[in-house]
Parts: C-alpha cells; structure tokens; sequence
C-alpha cells in the first residue's frame, strides 16, 4: 500500500502554530503598560515553552494533559535561575492564555465527591444568592458562619439537623461573642437568623430555629454615630489632593464619598459608563443590586475628569483602577480606608473614634444635612435606605428637636 504523499501544513508544524498566539500574548501585555525588564520576562518564558514545543515536535492538539505537562516541566528546567519565581509565573500566564484560546487544556484534576456540608453549603449559597440577592461579601459571610455553626454542633461529619436545638445556638453565640474584649461585628445573630430560615424554607428542619435567636446586647446602640465637622472633611480632602496619578485618584474617590456619602463599596464598583455626562448624573450600585441614579456634583465631577485625562490607565471599564500594569480594578474596597488615615496623619485631626473607616464620611454628609434643616426623609433619600430605622439613628443628633419633645421636669407643688 503505497505511503500517503499528503504534506502536512506548515503552520501545524511546531513553533510556527504557536507565534501568533504568542505575539498576541506579549502585545497585549505591552498594551497594558507592562514595562521593558517585565516584558523581557514574559518574553524569555514564552520562547522557552515554544523552543521546548518545538523540540519535542508537538503539533496542533497535542499540548493537553500530561503532555502540557511534560512540556511545562523541561520549559521550567531550562530557566536561568535568576528571577526564577518571576518566570516561573510569567509561563504560568502563557499557559493560560493558550488554555484560553483553545489551544493547550491541563489536566483535569480528579473529580471530587462533596461531602455532606459541602453540598448544603452550595444549596446555602444558591439561596442566598437567587431567593434574596445578596452581594457576594455577604454571601461569603453568611456560608462561613455555616460552617463554623456545624462544626462547632457536629465536628467534622454533619449529623442530624433535626437534632439542633435553642441551647446549642445560644452556646455558640456565647463562645463567638463572649470576649473580653470589645467586639465589633455584630453580625453573627443575623447570619445565624438567615441560616435557619433557610434550613426551615428547604425543609431540611421541622421547625424555625430562627425565632429562638436571642438578641445579643452589645452596648452600642445608645452612642451617637461618629462625623465630622464640614470644614475638617475639606481639610481632609484638600490633604491628599496632589498632582500625581494616587493623587488624582484618591482625592476623587474620597470626594465622591464626601458629597454622595456613598459605601466603600459602592464607589469601586463605578463603571465608566456609569456616568452621564450631559445629564451631569452617576449610577449608583448599592448594596442588594440595587441601582440608583443621582445627581453628580460639580466638584466631584471635576475631579474625575482630571483623574481619567491625566492619571487613569488601562481598559479597565471600571473607573477607579490599580496604578501598576495591567491596570486592574480593587478586589476590596481596603483602599478607600487606608486612603482616609493617611489622610488624618497629614491634617494632624483627631479621628472621632478609634477605627477609622470610610464610613465615617458617610455619617458626616447626614450630619451635616441634618444640621441644615434636612428631613429624615431627605437623609435616607441621599444614603438610599431601604428602612426608615436605618436613617432613625440620626434623629439622636437633633438636640433641638429632641429637646422639644421632652416634657418638663417635674417640681414640687406639681408645677413644672
């Protein structure tokens, strides 16, 4: 039977299938802003995968599994030993980015059976998610407290949920709480409250454990909400205004927070998109997917026009990015605080309260508009409550009105 005199195409033949994809890589790392020594990097990692690619004769189709593998390996051993880690992660990336366009998969790793927690932790999770659309850091929050509720009643193997009763959340609450130091989340009751309804709702409980919950006195409520004066925030913010690209950055981020009194949260998850500039408005992405449009302050538009003409980088279509390459949104809202006490060490001002968060502007905007003559109805309009009870807390700094509500007191003869 005579050979087959079919040629193979040349660009199946190793390396030649693998320079586009390649070129690629680097230029959209070198988009990104990467500079020339940690493209230099990038660049040494991925030939070394394509000469190791080449040597070995692999075509289209063949790096996957334990081939990919092997490769990864003898690309591994061929590096210079300087910077071996930074290369190291460098081929980790144009692996990926192979993986991604189809052209290598690793091995997959050996299909795991959940066990029984497990699986009532994904079923928590889906709940917490679809039924009452929580954000993910609350969802977190809520399947952990999960797991340290069963482990603390059951150890390691899940037993009967039936078999909960008032007296172990009660002992669990305790050992949480019960410090002798102060503790600042308080939190865990409503955790536990959502978690018991959820196993009463799936039908995984007879009864609602939920309204066993006792409530946990933390000896907070009676203090007034901490803030600052109006010309102590312009202090603040006229101290970390600065002409570099953190500067720009961060002056507009706390100045959003100061005029819109919004969440942490809620001023990294601004899109570019997010602003209208004819109608001079800004989305808002609250807590519970919540989407509000308010009005954009001129000022604090001001100051995002001159962080994204001359500071912001990237193409990032979240506004407020990382200054380094490749220019990526914030994983948590961290900045923001560390930006406010920085801020405080260079005024030289007393913070009102020992932690100083980015909450603290928040509380000072509804002060202040409440000092103006503002209704409680105003208030939570701005900070966008979804209760009344939320915004109620500020009527304790009303001493005027509140004194008008107090009777007189009474003397003897009883005239007042």
């Amino acid at each position: 039977m005579p050979l087959s005199t079919k040629k193979t195409p040349v660009a199946d033949i190793a390396p030649d299938w693998l320079r586009p994809y390649r070129k690629q890589f680097l230029k959209k790392l070198n988009d990104q802003g990467y500079a020339h020594a940690t493209m230099r990097a990038y660049e040494g990692s991925a030939r070394l995968l394509c000469e190791e690619v080449a040597r070995r004769g692999l075509r289209k189709g063949q790096l996957v599994g334990r081939t990919l593998s092997m490769t990864h390996a003898a690309a591994l051993k061929a590096m210079h030993p300087n910077k071996y880690n930074q290369k190291r992660y460098c081929l980790e990336r144009f692996i990926d980015a192979l993986v991604e366009a189809g052209m290598a998969e690793r091995s997959k790793p050996p299909k795991k059976v959940p066990t029984a927690i497990e699986r009532l932790a994904a079923e928590y999770e889906a709940y917490l998610r679809e039924q009452r659309g929580l954000a993910d850091a609350t969802t977190y929050h809520c399947v952990r407290f999960l797991h340290r509720f069963m482990t603390f009643r059951f150890g390691d193997k899940l037993g009967n949920l039936n078999d909960i009763a008032p007296d172990d959340i009660v002992r669990f609450l305790r050992e949480v709480m019960g410090r002798k130091s102060p503790y600042r989340d308080r939190t865990p009751p409503t955790h536990l409250r959502s978690l018991f309804r959820f196993l009463f709702w799936s039908g995984k409980t007879k009864r609602d454990l939920a309204a066993s919950l006792p409530r946990v006195a933390t000896g907070r409520a009676s203090q007034l909400s901490r803030s600052l004066k109006p010309e102590d925030i312009e202090r603040l913010l006229a101290a970390i205004r600065a002409t570099d690209t953190v500067g720009r950055r961060n002056y507009a981020m706390l100045i959003i927070m100061a005029r819109l009194g919004l969440r942490a949260p809620e001023v990294i998850a601004i899109q570019l998109e997010d602003i209208d500039w004819r109608a001079g408005t800004i989305l808002i992405r609250g807590k519970g997917k919540r989407h509000d449009r308010m009005p954009l302050p001129e000022d604090a538009g001001e100051a995002i026009v001159d962080y994204i003409k001359k500071g912001r980088r990237g193409t990032s279509r979240t506004l407020f990015v990382s200054i380094r390459p490749p220019y990526r949104p914030f994983v948590n809202a961290q900045i923001l605080n560390t930006t406010l006490r920085a801020a405080f060490k260079e005024t030289g001002l007393r913070p009102p309260q020992k932690y100083i968060g980015s909450h603290l502007l928040r509380h000072s905007l509804a002060t202040g508009m409440l000092r103006k003559g503002a209704s409680l109805d105003e208030i939570g309009d701005v900070l966008r409550h979804r209760s009344r009870a939320s915004t109620a807390i500020y009527a304790r700094h009303d001493i005027e009105g509140l004194r008008s509500l107090a009777p007189a007191w009474p003397v003897d003869g009883g005239r007042s």
